[in-house]
């Protein structure tokens, strides 16, 4: 079962899985409005939790911390 949003901790490095798209990424700020910044752990690119959930959550959609 996929972790909720309201787990996500700083510092904690975590996959998402959605659309057969794999993200790793660690949580940099948590925001009120659940658009955290985080920090993709193969690219060091920085991204908002929204611009990786931008098509909606797909049947096969996980999060879990690693």
């Amino acid at each position: 079962m996929p972790l909720s949003f309201n787990n996500l901790r700083i510092g904690k490095t975590y996959r998402l899985i959605n659309f057969g798209q794999k993200t790793e990424f660690e949580v940099m700020e948590i925001n009120e409005d659940e658009n955290h910044r985080l920090k993709d752990i193969n690219t060091l690119e920085e991204a908002f939790l929204q611009d990786l959930l931008f098509e909606g959550r797909g049947k096969d959609y996980d999060l879990e911390e690693i």
